[in-house]
C-alpha cells in the first residue's frame, strides 16, 4: 500500500510539473547495493579489486561502501564534511579498504558555508540555506571543499571506475565541472535534488541532457526516482 501511494504521489507531481520522469536508456544488469534508504543501483561489469571508487556523501550509513568492498574487494574513497558523519565513521568499525576524508565536493577548491539541517535529529547538510532560517540566529559552519580533479591528483588517480554522489543539491555544478574537465568516469551514480526549494526540475533535465550529450546513458533508476545510475558509452 505504501509503495502504491508513493507511485500515485510521484505521478501527480509529474503531471503538475514538479517531478521528472525518465526511463533507463540502455539495458544493463544493475543490482541494488546498500541499504534501502542509502543505496544505489550498480552495474557490476568490470568492477574489480583494482577499480577506483569514490563515494561522496556518507552521512551515517556506509552500507553502500561496505557492500562494494565485500563484493569486489576494491578500495572505497569516501568523502563527507558533515560533522556527524566524521564522528560516525570514527566510532564505527569498518573495512580497512574504506578510506574516509572529511572534505566536500564542489566546482572549486577552498571553503564553503555549510548549513546544518533545521531538525537537529537529521544529518545531511547543504551548501545553501534550503530551510530559510535566519543565519544570524543559526549560523552555518565552514567546511573545506575541492574539485574532483584536485582530489584525484592528490590521490594519484587518472580515472574513476565508479563515482557516487549524494551531495544535497551541489551535484549540478559538480557534474558541469566534471564534464568541462573531461574527467574519465565510467559509472556515475547520483541523487538529484530538484525537490529542494530554489532548484527545480529544469536543472535536472538540463544536466541529464548534458550527460547524454557527453555519452552517458541511464542504466537504472531507483524506486524513489531520486537515484540515477549512468554509464559511459561510446555514443
Amino acid at each position: 500500500m505504501i509503495a502504491l501511494k508513493q507511485r500515485i504521489s510521484f505521478w501527480k507531481k509529474v503531471l503538475l510539473g514538479e517531478e521528472v520522469y525518465y526511463k533507463p536508456q540502455v539495458k544493463r544488469n544493475a543490482g541494488w547495493i546498500g541499504s534501502e534508504a542509502c543505496g544505489f543501483y550498480v552495474v557490476p561489469d568490470n568492477l574489480t579489486s583494482a577499480s577506483v571508487v569514490y563515494s561522496f556523501g556518507v552521512g551515517i550509513d556506509i552500507s553502500f561502501d561496505e557492500e562494494l568492498i565485500r563484493r569486489f574487494s576494491c578500495k572505497v574513497y569516501a568523502f563527507d564534511p558533515t560533522p556527524k558523519s566524521k564522528l560516525f565513521v570514527e566510532g564505527t568499525q569498518h573495512s580497512d579498504r574504506f578510506c574516509f576524508f572529511d572534505c566536500g565536493l564542489m566546482d572549486y577548491d577552498g571553503n564553503i558555508k555549510f548549513y546544518l539541517p533545521d531538525n537537529p535529529e537529521y544529518v545531511s547538510c547543504t551548501t545553501f540555506n534550503r530551510w530559510g532560517y535566519d543565519e544570524e540566529l543559526r549560523k552555518p559552519i565552514e567546511v573545506p571543499v575541492k574539485r574532483l580533479s584536485t582530489i584525484m591528483s592528490e590521490l594519484g588517480h587518472d580515472r574513476i571506475d565508479l563515482l557516487k554522489m549524494d551531495i544535497e543539491g551541489s551535484e549540478y555544478c559538480v557534474i558541469d565541472d566534471i564534464l568541462k574537465s573531461q574527467i574519465p568516469v565510467k559509472q556515475l551514480l547520483v541523487e538529484f535534488h530538484h525537490r529542494f526549494p530554489n532548484i527545480g526540475i529544469k536543472k535536472t533535465k538540463d544536466i541529464i541532457l548534458k550527460l547524454n550529450n557527453a555519452g552517458y546513458r541511464i542504466a537504472a533508476i531507483s524506486d524513489s526516482k531520486e537515484e540515477y545510475t549512468f554509464i559511459k558509452t561510446n555514443s
